[in-house]
């Protein structure tokens, strides 16, 4: 049999991307549920759908919490430091928006004193380094961003409680996936947001991924950039 070698029919990254969030689109006017969200949430979900491709999970399971958009955009704006429980998610955020947002990401999972505390108070290394970078940084606004660890979401609301951070300037997004303790952290993130009335963006259940709190916090800065009336970022 013979083997013919093709080229791909779409072979520019910023066409790929402008194809898919078409076909996303046009797919989600398949979805009743679409009209349950607003404009800017949809944008969120959409770009939720294209580093996923799934639909009935992002629609079925996202939430958002009262003006989480707009709050979280307001602390990115505010060059908020965004605190992650994995580098994946550091790694994997554009390096135009942090700069031109001046937002630092935190990351404290690979250092020294991390193991040194998730040894001594025999915890997790997650929980170790959110509590660390919470304590300090809680002068400056912070955006939380899981997409690994529920334990970091645990270590996250007691360090917030126990510093008496003002939680005006705190946003959650939670995004950890697996089986163990993740639905139940969620819907602990979520009690406690709806309790202090405290901005987040919640994927319950077990759907979730590092990825996701990337694309989210994309998703945001597009959103802020597309308001600003700057040129065009053909990015992720």
């Amino acid at each position: 049999m013979e083997f013919k070698l093709e080229n791909p029919p779409i072979n520019l990254g910023a066409d790929i991307s402008v194809k898919s969030f078409q076909m996303i689109e046009n797919e989600l006017k398949n979805y009743k549920k679409t009209t349950q969200f607003s404009n800017q949430e949809l944008q969120i979900i959409s770009r939720l759908i294209h580093t996923t491709s799934c639909f009935d999970e992002v629609l079925d399971n996202i939430y958002f919490s009262k003006d989480a958009i707009e709050k979280t955009k307001s602390l990115l704006l505010k060059k908020a430091k965004i605190i992650v429980d994995v580098n994946m998610i550091k790694v994997g955020l554009s390096k135009f928006y942090l700069n031109k947002y001046e937002n630092e990401v935190i990351c404290y999972i690979n250092e020294p004193f991390t193991y040194e505390m998730a040894e001594k108070n025999q915890t997790t290394r997650s929980y170790a380094a959110v509590v660390e970078a919470i304590k300090r940084h809680k002068d400056s606004p912070l955006i939380l961003a899981c997409g690994n660890a529920p334990t970091f979401i645990y270590a996250a609301i007691r360090t917030l409680i126990e510093e008496k951070i003002d939680l005006n300037n705190v946003a959650l997004l939670l995004f950890p996936v697996g089986f163990v303790n993740v639905i139940e952290s969620k819907e602990y993130g979520k009690k406690f947001s709806e309790h202090f009335g405290v901005s987040s963006i919640i994927m319950q259940g077990r759907f979730g991924s590092s990825t996701m709190s990337v694309a989210t916090l994309h998703a945001l800065y597009k959103l802020i950039k597309d308001y600003d009336g700057d040129e065009k970022y053909n990015g992720k």
